[in-house]
C-alpha cells in the first residue's frame, strides 16, 4: 500500500485529506481521516470520572487494612504494596490441554503468575498527583518485579488500566503484572518487526525512531535528557503516546538511577498534561514492552528497545470517546485527528495539574 509521506503530493494536507500511515512496530496500516472530527456528535456520552474518591475506604480491597475477597487483610502499607491477584487469569500449575487431533483446533499450555501492585496507600491519588520520590518508588518496584518474575517466565507484562472507562473496578492507584509461560501476541509481533528492522538496517527500530522524532519535533509532547514522549506517527487512539528512552535499553531493570529519576519526572509531566487536557482524571491503558525474559535472557535481544504505550480513549471531551467498532474491527484502524494535531494540543498544555492551580486559572482554562 502507498501512503502519503510527510511532504505529500500537490495540494495534500494531512489535516484535511484522508490518508494511510504505516506502523512498522505492528506491521499494519491506520487510516487517518482528520476531517471527520468536525462532524456533530450525537452518540454515547460517558459519565465523567468520579472526583470525590475517599482517601481510605474499608470496602475498597486495595486500601491498607482492608479485607480482600479471599479473606486476607492488607497490611497497613505506606508505600508500594504487591500481592497475588485474587482472581488470576494465569496460574503456575495449569495442566496441558488435550490434543484435538486437527490443526484447526490447536491449543497450548498457558501458565503464569498474576500480581497486583498498589502505587500508594491513598485512594484519592493518581500518578500525576504523586511526588517524584513516590513515582520513583513505583518504577523501582516495576523493575524489581520484572527481574524477579522474568527469571522464570519469558514475558512479564506490566500494565495500568486507569479509570472506570478502562475497566478499573477499584478507585485506587494501582497496576497489574502478569508473567506468562508464552510470548503474548503483541510481544511476538514486536519481536518479529524489531528483529526484521535490525537485520535490514543494523539499528534498533525504536532507537532510530526516537532520534528521528527528536529532530522533527512535530509529534513531540515532552522530553528530557534521557526520555521523550511522542504521539507516534502511526497512532491509532486520539491522544495515544509512546514513551521512549534516548539510549539503547532492553528492560526496565537495566535503567540506571539517573534514568529512573528522569523517567519519574517525564511520566508525571505527561500525565499532568493528560489530566489537564479535559480537566478530568484522564483514563487510559498503558503498559511496558521490553525484551523477553526467562530463557531469552541468554539470547541476543539487541533488536529490542524498551518502551511504554499509553492508549487513552477520550476524543473530544471528558464525555466523548473513540470507539473501535465497525470499520476498525472489520477492516483497519481509523483515527479522526492527525497525530501532529494531538501532539500540538498536548504540548501546549501547562505542566501544573489543574487541581493544584488557582481556581480562577482553572476556570479560565476550561472556558478557553
Amino acid at each position: 500500500m502507498e501512503a502519503a509521506g510527510g511532504g505529500g503530493g500537490a495540494g495534500f494536507r494531512a489535516s484535511e485529506h484522508q490518508h494511510c500511515r504505516y506502523n512498522p512496530l505492528r506491521d499494519e496500516w491506520v487510516l487517518v481521516s482528520a476531517h471527520r472530527v468536525k462532524r456533530p456528535w450525537q452518540g454515547q456520552l460517558e459519565k465523567p470520572p468520579n472526583e470525590d474518591v475517599p482517601r481510605w475506604d474499608p470496602k475498597n480491597p486495595l486500601c491498607p487494612g482492608a479485607t480482600r475477597a479471599n479473606g486476607e487483610v492488607n497490611p497497613h502499607y505506606e508505600g508500594t504494596f504487591v500481592f497475588p491477584n485474587d482472581f488470576p487469569a494465569l496460574q503456575p500449575d495449569a495442566p496441558e490441554p488435550d490434543d484435538s487431533g486437527h490443526p484447526l483446533f490447536r491449543a497450548a499450555a498457558a501458565r503464569g503468575v498474576c500480581k497486583v501492585m498498589c502505587f500508594h496507600p491513598h485512594s484519592d491519588l493518581t500518578l500525576p498527583l504523586m511526588s517524584l520520590l513516590e513515582i520513583r518508588a513505583v518504577i523501582d518496584a516495576w523493575a524489581e518485579l520484572e527481574a524477579e518474575l522474568g527469571a522464570s517466565y519469558p514475558w512479564v507484562q506490566i500494565f495500568e488500566n486507569k479509570g472506570a472507562m478502562m475497566g478499573c473496578s477499584n478507585p485506587h492507584p494501582h497496576c497489574q503484572v502478569w508473567a506468562s509461560s508464552f510470548l503474548p501476541n503483541e510481544a511476538r509481533l514486536e519481536e518479529r518487526t524489531q528483529r526484521q528492522h535490525h537485520r535490514q538496517h543494523g539499528v534498533p527500530m525504536l532507537l532510530e525512531y526516537a532520534e528521528q522524532e527528536a529532530q522533527r519535533k512535530e509529534r513531540l509532547v515532552v522530553e528530557n535528557e534521557d526520555w521523550l514522549v511522542v504521539v507516534p506517527y502511526w497512532a491509532t487512539w486520539p491522544f495515544q503516546t509512546l514513551l521512549l528512552p534516548r539510549r539503547h535499553v532492553l528492560r526496565l531493570q537495566d535503567l540506571c538511577d539517573s534514568e529512573r529519576d528522569s523517567l519519574a519526572s517525564i511520566m508525571r509531566r505527561l500525565l499532568i498534561k493528560y489530566d489537564n487536557l479535559f480537566q478530568v482524571s484522564f483514563p487510559y491503558s498503558m503498559g511496558w514492552h521490553g525484551a523477553p525474559t526467562g530463557p531469552h535472557l541468554q539470547e541476543d535481544c539487541g533488536h529490542w528497545q524498551l518502551h511504554a504505550h499509553y492508549y487513552p480513549p477520550l476524543l473530544r471531551s471528558a464525555t466523548v470517546r473513540k470507539f473501535m467498532v465497525g470499520y476498525e474491527m472489520l477492516a483497519q484502524a481509523q483515527r479522526d485527528l492527525t497525530p501532529e494535531q494531538a501532539a500540538e494540543r498536548l504540548r501546549a498544555l501547562p505542566e501544573v495539574h489543574y487541581k493544584l492551580r488557582p481556581q480562577e486559572t482553572v476556570c479560565d482554562a476550561a472556558q478557553a
